[in-house]
């Protein structure tokens, strides 16, 4: 008889293993349980075939049936502590809620509610009258409305206002605002056509002027929020293309994009148009996001002159890109703390931690700091220093922010070993390596997670 063939015979059968008492009180599913032990005995007997000769303990195997179950049943979309100090983390979520704005979800999602229902009157009501007011009195706009992100909103207004109609837009403003959209091709789905003027790095208000047609549906902005041209460079200001417009009779749209409702440059960031400035210029029609600077959910907000915000109400994309309670019940709530524009830097966790000062950062540092140093053995080296860190690839890219970070460096696994590890926690770590050294960077991190962090790289750190 071959090696593999008694390796083979070796291997436990599934109702033998399902008997194990570490598997028969797992608390899961029976299929899910049955599905796991086929699984890791289907691994066993391939890598047996490869000619391998993997640990056939029923210990052993029952840890890796354990691993199955955990991985099938824990969830995909799921909390992590983010650990690498860019706020509005694109790939974690972007803006993390505030409390109120969490509880307003729970409490709409838990029990009917009254989103499409007007209490006064007894009747259907719309779904839009919930923020409309409340985003008009925050902005000074005539009117206002919501879809379920900004490329919605362009979209929409572009759609709404210029279809069928040319848009000038400056050549250095026709930008990809991520996972490949692009602002050419969200004019093309709208129906407008096009009028690039100037050129990547220059263009004048002649430029603007000399695109004017008979055809000519609006005059279109775009803040270019997600990069930066330095150096020779000239473009046409918001207050200078809304006089052009309305000199000749042309909208002008603003695709503001980040969504400040606070001025940011009193806190070192700069570059960063402000929603209320925007609306100040006298601009027809400006769309902005909820979940970036604004510090709410995703969601797509268009302000401007009532008379192009009810025909967008009227139009058929207009439901496909409704947003839903959930988003709603959040950015309510996330809308009424701005109407305490001293209290939303504390309640509003975007904004405080984007506005965070060293005086902050340096003792919050040091409370880690003092974390790590409670459970440190050999595995690890820590030293608390000083980095920068970002407010968000999609939103101020250029604009690096001090900090207070906790450097680690592991003894025995490699800093990819570590980082890896960190990742396959029940609630994951996302850190950044940097200089040899895993860099915990206090601002993105709550202290409530301070012990949890500093025991799991004790445990990640071991050999």
């Amino acid at each position: 008889m071959s090696v593999n063939s008694q390796l083979l015979r070796k291997i436990p059968k599934v109702d033998e293993l399902l008997r194990h008492p570490s598997l028969s009180s797992l608390s899961c599913q029976h299929t899910v349980l049955t599905e796991s032990v086929r699984e890791v005995i289907d691994t066993l007997r391939q890598q047996i075939l490869a000619g391998e000769e993997p640990c056939l303990e029923e210990e052993s195997i029952c840890e890796e049936v354990i691993r199955c179950v955990t991985k099938k049943t824990t969830m995909s979309l799921r909390p992590v502590i983010n650990a690498t100090g860019i706020v509005l983390h694109t790939n974690l979520g972007r803006a993390k809620l505030s409390d109120a704005a969490v509880k307003a979800i729970q409490s709409v999602a838990q029990d009917y509610n009254t989103l499409e229902y007007n209490l006064e009157k007894g009747s259907r009501g719309s779904r839009y009258a919930h923020v409309e007011k409340l985003i008009s009195k925050l902005t000074g706009a005539e009117d206002a409305m919501v879809v379920n992100n900004n490329a919605a909103a362009v979209m929409l207004v572009l759609s709404t206002m210029a279809k069928g109609k040319e848009v000038v837009v400056s050549r250095g403003e026709l930008v990809e605002i991520g996972g490949a959209f692009r602002v050419p091709e969200i004019m093309a789905q709208s129906g407008g056509t096009l009028v690039e003027v100037g050129t990547t790095n220059k263009t004048h208000p002649s430029d603007y002027v000399k695109a004017v047609s008979e055809n000519t549906g609006a005059f279109l902005k775009v803040h270019t929020s997600n990069f930066k041209i330095m150096g020779f460079f000239e473009e046409v200001s918001l207050d200078e293309m809304v006089t052009l417009g309305h000199e000749r009779n042309i909208p002008v749209i603003y695709d503001l994009g980040s969504g400040a409702m606070v001025r940011l440059e009193d806190y070192g960031i700069l570059d960063e148009p402000n929603v209320l400035d925007a609306m100040k210029s006298g601009a027809d029609v400006i769309s902005f996001s909820g979940d970036k600077l604004m510090g709410g959910p995703q969601a797509g907000i268009i302000i401007g002159k009532r008379e192009y915000i009810e025909a967008m109400k009227k139009n058929p994309l207009t439901r496909a890109f409704r947003i839903d309670k959930l988003t709603l019940a959040a950015l309510e709530a996330t809308l009424r703390e701005y109407l305490d524009p001293a209290e939303v830097l504390q309640n509003n966790p975007t904004l405080r931690m984007i506005t965070a000062t060293m005086e902050t950062l340096v003792p919050k540092g040091e409370k880690l700091f003092a974390c790590m140093e409670k459970v440190r053995d050999d595995s690890f080296s820590v030293a608390l220093t000083e980095d920068f860190g970002q407010v968000g690839g999609g939103s101020v890219p250029t604009q690096m922010i001090r900090s207070s970070v906790v450097a680690i460096t592991p003894a025995y696994v490699s800093l990819d070993v570590l980082e890896k590890r960190l990742r396959e926690l029940s609630l994951p770590i996302i850190a950044r390596i940097s200089k040899d050294r895993l860099l915990l960077d206090v601002r993105t991190i709550e202290e409530h997670h301070f012990d949890y962090v500093a025991e799991s790289i004790l445990k990640c750190c071991q050999k």
